[in-house]
């Protein structure tokens, strides 16, 4: 059993040593263990017209499962879609799907994704003659910079299955593909842009993205756009030490129309898609300057307190009232 277990190994290793990411060609990566849960971020905002949410998943590599970021990118031609890629449980193993752009989006195994990919079918936007049109419901649009834009609420029903991120097997999504679904399979399809499939290279690159390294919880969840890393936002649950332009772009998602999710945490709330009333990166940025805050008047105390049994210094707590406010906000 310990040597079949080597040989699987070895055939998953050389077949990723020939395709660095589950290409479009028709390389199958298969796995003997379940990808980790989906974890939940927030969105960053769209970067401009044109440009079509990729939600963020687990690939596997030689040093095992690596989450790459969600992200906004262009797609190939006007019309497209894009179906996600997705793993799936068959004969023992864990196969990866890879997803492609086409006319509808197809069957992605049910995974509730968040964003608008809620497990079937895409409520993130859609083609209006030539331009996109986003559903603000459930994507993070400025629009005062975006107008082609509408509102459409989403009620999810796989709320049971929000964190899964593979279908079939146990503990696996149990969705199958609609006959509508089967049909979409029979269309068109276009593999994945160069600038996707450069932004999985680097995802793969960077050792903070593997599992291993950040237990499911990665702090670089998505980007705004392939190779912007300075607009990585972090994932619920992640440990990392802050970057500048990293925590702005975090905070610029929560206070714009923020949604949170992949993993469905958006749409658990009402069936709207949103949840941007609780993004946890939110009351972490708030936590700290309130300890800060904090702080300040207790260091103050200590010498107040020994000064206490001069009389003539008694009158000094009516000047604390004033510094007491200080900070809050």
């Amino acid at each position: 059993m310990k040597f079949r277990g080597l040989i699987r190994k070895f055939l998953v290793v050389a077949a990723l040593a020939l395709a660095p990411a589950a290409s479009f060609a028709g390389v199958f990566i298969s796995v003997g263990f379940a990808p980790p849960a989906l974890p939940v971020y927030v969105q960053p905002v769209c970067p401009g017209d044109g440009y079509l949410w990729n939600p963020g998943y687990w690939a596997y590599g030689p040093e095992g499962y690596y989450w790459v970021p969600g992200v906004w990118v262009q797609p190939p031609a006007v019309g497209l879609l894009w179906t996600p890629g997705y793993w799936g449980f068959s004969n023992g193993l864990y196969v990866f799907n890879a997803g492609y752009w086409g006319p509808h989006v197809g069957f992605y195994g049910g995974i509730n994704y968040g964003f608008g990919y809620t497990g079937a079918g895409f409520f993130g936007g859609r083609w209006e003659g030539g331009h996109f049109a986003y559903n603000t419901a459930v994507l993070n649009v400025n629009r005062t910079v975006i107008h082609n834009t509408y509102v459409q609420n989403v009620t999810v029903n796989n709320t049971a299955y929000s964190h899964t991120s593979f279908n079939g097997g146990s503990g696996g999504v149990p969705a199958r593909p609609t006959a509508q679904e089967a049909q979409y399979a029979h269309e068109t399809h276009v593999p994945p842009t160069a600038a996707q499939e450069s932004h999985v290279q680097a995802a793969r690159a960077n050792p903070a993205n593997f599992a291993k390294a950040n237990g499911g919880h990665p702090a670089m969840a998505a980007i705004q756009r392939p190779g912007a890393t300075n607009t990585a936002v972090a994932a619920r649950g992640a440990v990392s030490a802050p970057r500048a332009n990293g925590a702005a772009a975090n905070q610029r998602a929560n206070s714009a129309v923020g949604r949170t999710a992949g993993a469905g945490e958006a749409t658990r709330t009402g069936g709207s898609g949103q949840s941007s009333a609780r993004p946890v990166p939110q009351a972490r940025t708030e936590a700290q300057p309130q300890a800060r805050t904090e702080a300040q008047p207790r260091q103050q105390a200590a010498p107040r307190a020994q000064a206490a049994p001069k009389p003539e210094v008694r009158p000094q707590p009516k000047a604390e009232g004033h510094g007491g406010e200080h900070g809050h906000r």
